[in-house]
Formats: structure tokens, C-alpha cells, sequence
């Protein structure tokens, strides 16, 4: 006597739904920040330029 087997449930290629955030993160290239050095030695630079400049054209003549 056959054995009885339940049909088996049809196998169906779902794929898992993209991550929307993927695709455009791959495409991205990394690249450096400025970062608040870069903006505090522009400071510093510019300070000791307006310095040479005053010190050049108002010269200290004190003793």
C-alpha cells in the first residue's frame, strides 16, 4: 500500500526587496572633511599676516 504524502508547497524565487539606501551609498566616494584644524590654521595664517603688515607699515620705534 502507497504512503500518502502531502503536496509539498511550490518553491518560489522571492527575492528579499532592495535596500534603497545601497545603490547610491556604492556610487559615493569618500573624501576628507575640512576638517576645524584646516579652518583654525587659515585663522593663525592670517593673523600672523595682518601682524607683518602692521608691524611693517606702523614700525615700533620705542626704546
Amino acid at each position: 500500500m502507497p504512503q500518502f504524502t502531502s503536496p509539498r508547497p511550490l518553491k518560489l524565487n522571492v527575492r528579499k526587496p532592495r535596500n534603497p539606501f545601497v545603490a547610491p551609498a556604492l556610487k559615493r566616494q569618500a573624501g576628507r572633511h575640512q576638517s576645524p584644524q584646516d579652518a583654525h590654521a587659515q585663522r593663525q595664517q592670517a593673523r600672523l599676516e595682518l601682524r607683518r603688515l602692521l608691524r611693517d607699515r606702523f614700525p615700533d620705534d620705542s626704546p
